[in-house]
């Protein structure tokens, strides 16, 4: 059986922008070709709160994101956190979860939690309250 590879971070905006379009591949694809979700960081480890200039970067890109894809963000997030550019605790949360058999849902919990909650995935808290 053929393979195709996905890539993504659970804190990526433009997974999250794309995942509607995600979800059709994958249905149209269902077992015609196998899935392999391979899970990449996009930050290391960090305590320190992301630069303000980094901040609104992203949160400019989430602004792009919305308009050419329409995919619905909750711009809270920036106001209601002390946002850090460290993706890497929401990606160990992915890796507990795939040993579960739950990678998906955890992706998913995290991505609604981060995009639609305004919550912080870089907080252990947070992930510990998705698991």
């Amino acid at each position: 059986m053929n393979k195709l590879y996905y890539v993504y971070d659970p804190m990526c905006s433009w997974c999250w922008g794309f995942k509607p379009t995600w979800e059709k591949i994958e249905q149209a694809l269902s077992g015609d070709i196998e899935i392999v979700y391979l899970l990449g960081g996009l930050a290391p480890d960090s305590d320190q709160p992301m630069p303000i200039a980094m901040q609104k970067q992203i949160a400019a890109y989430w602004h792009k994101i919305e308009t050419l894809l329409g995919t619905e963000f909750n711009h809270e997030f920036w106001t209601l956190n002390t946002p850090r550019r460290a993706t890497y605790p929401a990606c160990r949360a992915i890796l507990a979860a795939r040993a579960q058999q739950a990678e998906s849902l955890m992706l998913n919990a995290i991505q609604k939690a981060y995009y639609l909650q305004a919550r912080n995935p870089s907080d252990n808290p947070v992930l510990i309250d998705l698991a």
